[in-house]
């Protein structure tokens, strides 16, 4: 009995160790393949990808004549001279990360489960910002505006909608100041469809530079 036993957790941890090694195998090649920018059009509008080393973010103007964000992602504080706030950020992601864990070190095992399997919904983190400054961290990506329509399309679709059709902002403790705010948002989480995997096809989408697969944020940024 108890050699059978030891056989099905011995079978149990070889069948995880292969399933993650195929998974980061895959991974590796899938987004080492390039989707090349389209063709050559006219650079009109200022996009930026963004990372804290983990997590990405696409940014785009707060405000052109396509679009005006402050319309929609309207949570400034009436004292704040919005006119200041060029960009806004938008990065997709599992509500339970978002919401309940601040930092890495207060991650619960049942936290990052949920997430893995994709049971606990998304989010949509939005955050102003002042001016953007190229670096490693942050790379700026010029796009026509027939492409940025596209972008603007793909971010709105993946916004959950009250029956007025306005973004739902959560109410919540988890911002990081007056510039940020949360949203419902569209699809599931989990190991095949990340926040990386996110901003990965809003590039797709708007004709940029992209893998053809990634969970992580390291090649997307490689690409650029």
């Amino acid at each position: 009995m108890i050699r059978k036993i030891s056989l099905k957790i011995l079978k149990g941890i070889l069948f995880f160790a292969g399933f993650v090694i195929l998974y980061f195998l895959t991974g590796f090649v899938l987004s080492r393949i390039t989707i090349e920018e389209e063709s050559f059009a006219p650079d009109e509008i200022d996009v930026y990808i963004l990372t804290n080393g983990v997590h990405s973010d696409i940014v785009v103007p707060a405000m052109t004549n396509q679009e005006n964000w402050f319309s929609k992602i309207g949570f400034l504080k009436t004292s704040i001279d919005t006119t200041k706030y060029k960009y806004l950020a938008f990065g997709w992601g599992d509500k339970g990360f978002y919401l309940n864990t601040p930092s890495w070190s207060e991650l619960k095992v049942s936290t990052a489960l949920k997430a893995t399997i994709g049971v606990s919904g998304t989010a949509i983190h939005a955050t102003y910002y002042r001016d953007m400054i190229e670096n490693e961290s942050c790379k700026k990506i010029e796009i026509s505006k027939e492409q940025y329509g596209r972008l603007i399309e793909y971010i709105q679709s993946s916004f959950e909608l009250d029956k007025e059709g306005n973004f739902i902002k959560i109410e919540t403790k988890a911002n990081n100041g007056n510039l940020d705010a949360f949203y419902e948002a569209k699809g599931r989480y989990n190991l095949f469809n990340t926040c990386n995997s996110w901003t990965n096809k809003s590039l797709k989408c708007s004709g940029q530079k992209a893998c053809l697969w990634t969970a992580f944020q390291q090649p997307i940024f490689e690409k650029y």
